[in-house]
This record gives structure tokens, sequence and C-alpha cells, in this order.
């Protein structure tokens, strides 16, 4: 009989999920807060929507350098503790093996079977420090371009979800003449679908069971 072929799907784009989450879920959450405080104070909703745009600029390129900042302080980790790594390979390889093996026994393996592993990984020291690397720190090989694009996807979702609560001022302010009391009405109605379908997105995406906060298991 022939045979189905065996596909796995694996969800490979997690920083990138990181990312936009950080960047929407700020972007929906402040300027909705600036506007909506603006809103009992002002009654002006050009001003209203001037500060809203001026907080999502802010906002973005500080959401976004913080990003760049961070992937960058993970990368020169990441670097720093694999040349500590090749250092330790070379002077006290003994030491070296010795936590490899203790790698092994975690996963079950008796001294027996993870002997002959270790003595073969040790006669590959590039495979040995990538090895110790990921099995023993715990550290990915960061993407050398990560900053700058998580600098950019954090910013870019920080205007999107900006713009949302703010939609309804703008419309307000250039489009058709509403009262401020009523703008501030569509902008929560709006940030708050937009927060469901952003986290219905983000469950779909990531595997999970989208509507498990209104269905709890």
């Amino acid at each position: 009989m022939p045979q189905t072929p065996h596909v796995e799907r694996h969800f490979t784009a997690g920083e990138t999920v990181r990312d936009i989450v950080i960047g929407m879920s700020d972007g929906l959450t402040v300027p909705f807060a600036l506007a909506a405080g603006l809103t009992g104070a002002i009654d002006h909703v050009a001003i209203i929507v001037t500060a809203g745009l001026a907080e999502i600029a802010a906002g973005s390129i500080a959401m976004g350098l913080g990003g760049y900042l961070a992937a960058k302080s993970d990368a020169e980790h990441y670097a720093k503790e694999r040349e500590r790594e090749k250092r330790e390979v070379k002077e006290i390889p003994e030491e070296e093996m010795r936590e490899v093996a203790e790698v092994f026994h975690s996963y079950g393996l008796s001294t027996e079977e993870s002997t002959p592993i270790v003595e073969a990984l040790a006669k590959h020291p590039k495979k040995w420090v990538d090895f110790m690397m990921r099995f023993e720190l715990g550290l990915e090989k960061p993407d050398p371009k990560r900053a700058i694009i998580s600098a950019f996807t954090i910013a870019f979702a920080y205007v999107a979800g900006g713009l949302i609560p703010l939609a309804p001022y703008i419309f307000a302010a250039y489009l058709k003449p509403i009262q401020v009391s009523t703008a501030l009405l569509f902008s929560v109605a709006l940030t708050l679908l937009a927060l469901l379908v952003f986290g219905f997105i983000k469950g779909r995406y990531t595997g999970t069971r989208p509507a498990r906060f209104i269905f709890p298991a």
C-alpha cells in the first residue's frame, strides 16, 4: 500500500512573532491611554491627534532601539561565551569531556553508552564547541542581521498598533466632525477588537488554541 509521506510542520518564526507582540501590544495600549487621558482634559481633537502621532513616532523609535540593543547584547553574549568554550576545549579538554558526559547522562545514557560518543565528539573541536554552546549553555547562534530586523519589526508593529486607537480621532479631526467623546468610544471599541484579533492570529501562528482565553481547557 502507498504510504503517505510524513511531513512535520514546526513553527520557526518565534523571534519575529515575539517582536511583533512586543511592538503591537505597546502600540495598541500606550497611544490609546494617551488619547483617552487627553480626551478628558482637552476638547480639541486636532491636539489629541498631534499628541498621539508624536507619541507613536517617539515610541516606535524607543521600542525599535530597545529591540536593536537587546539583539546586539544577545549576539555579543553568544560570541563571548563561544570564545570561552573554545579556550576551555583547548586548555582543559578532560573537564569539557566530563561536562559533555554529564549532558548525556541527563538524557538517561549510561557511562558506557556515552563514552564512545564523547570521545568521537572530542575529535571535532568545532562541533564540540557547537555542542557545548547548545546543550550545556542553551545558547543558539544568533542571526547576524537579527538586531536590524528586530528593530524595524518592533518599530513598524508599534506604529501599526498605535494608529488603531488613534484612527477615530483622525477621522473626527479631518474627515467627519464628531464629538471627542464619541471618538473615544470608537477608540475603545477598535482597541478591544484589535487586541482580540491580534491574540487570535498569534494563537494560530504559534500553534496554540486561539480562543483559549474564551474557552479555557
